[in-house]
């Protein structure tokens, strides 16, 4: 409902008879839902012939409903929820988190009570923790900085305003020291490189970002080849990558700017499925012979083609200083075993 309209006043007509009055209003107003009626209803802002009424009263004919504005509802928290964590480091002021691939670090400001509820760090982080820093907002509390769901490893979480502030300070300033390990298509032509390129929103696919757009915002992401791989799958790369800004998904729009996206990465060009390149021949497993124990497997088995459930890549260390003690702190992350697995794979 728009603002500056109410009130708004509706006669029940006789054949609304019977009708439940969070249904009949639903029905009468547009773009509405019953449960936003529901609020309505119970913020006493719609009055049946000048008295607040329940949702499920029933109507009888020739009523008169007002309707006097919107409804408000509360603002959205994060709720405490008992998912496990990997705490790498805890003190007084701050933890270090090795997020699992999958899971969201913040529910969106759009989420409802349903999704909130659905596994991000932030439900674990309350639950585990309590009290958090708020100056990220009730969605965000301890939020300092972000991986993407489908992005393992480090992240650093403030338990305080004050720890929050200074760790932000450092992020802003370009103190923290991020290192990424990534498995790329193809080989990128030099051993090592910068890329600068700005960053901003897609224009047509929304969720995507793009290098392509002149006025974004600056990024910069450092990479190094420390392996090339030539497979039955194609050829491909595993990146040490270290980046100077932390704007959305910047690793993965720039590797794909250079005509590298991120293994598993198909929002930005990666195949969904790798195959098995022309030419290769894919050997079958042969099983033991009962009447001889000696037998083994002839050859392992490569599959005809690989798919990797989420994108490859993963926050492998994190530098930063104790934000009340100046202490220098570091902490790695070894690749999860998805990751270790799949890898093996391409090296058949």
């Amino acid at each position: 409902m728009a603002a500056g309209r109410f009130p708004i006043t509706i006669t029940v007509s006789g054949d609304a008879a019977g009708q439940r009055l969070d249904r009949f209003l639903t029905a009468q107003i547009p773009d509405i839902s019953r449960a936003r009626v529901q609020l309505l209803l119970e913020e006493e802002k719609a009055l049946v012939n000048g008295s607040a009424c329940k949702p499920s009263q029933r109507l009888r004919g020739g009523e008169q409903i007002v309707i006097l504005g919107d409804p408000q509802p509360p603002p959205l928290r994060a709720i405490a929820e008992d998912i496990p964590l990997n705490i790498v480091y805890e003190d007084d002021d701050l933890a270090v988190i090795n997020k699992s691939a999958g899971m969201m670090v913040h529910a969106g400001a759009g989420a409802t009570e349903d999704e909130r509820n659905r596994g991000t760090l932030v439900n674990a982080l309350l639950h585990h923790f309590g009290n958090l820093s708020g100056v990220g907002g009730d969605l965000r509390p301890g939020i300092v900085h972000r991986l993407d769901k489908e992005t393992s490893g480090l992240i650093v979480v403030a338990k305080s305003d004050l720890a929050h502030r200074k760790l932000a300070k450092q992020f802003s300033s370009r103190q923290v020291r991020k290192r990424y390990v990534a498995l790329v298509h193809g080989w990128p032509a030099k051993d090592s490189g910068t890329i600068s390129t700005e960053i901003s929103r897609d224009p047509v696919r929304r969720i995507r970002m793009t290098t392509k757009r002149s006025g974004g915002r600056a990024a910069v992401t450092h990479y190094k080849v420390a392996e090339r791989i030539t497979s039955p799958y194609g050829k491909f790369a595993v990146v040490d990558v270290r980046i100077e800004t932390g704007r959305t998904h910047q690793i993965r729009v720039h590797m794909a700017s250079i005509g590298h996206p991120v293994v598993g990465d198909a929002l930005y060009g990666a195949p969904k499925e790798l195959r098995v390149t022309a030419g290769t021949r894919v050997s079958k497993r042969v099983s033991k012979s009962r009447s001889s124990e000696s037998d083994t497997t002839a050859s392992e088995k490569l599959d005809a083609t690989l798919s990797l459930h989420r994108n490859f890549l993963h926050a492998a260390a994190l530098e930063f200083t104790q934000p009340l003690t100046n202490e220098p702190l570091s902490f790695c992350a070894p690749l999860p075993p998805d990751l270790t697995e799949f890898l093996a794979k391409i090296r058949q």
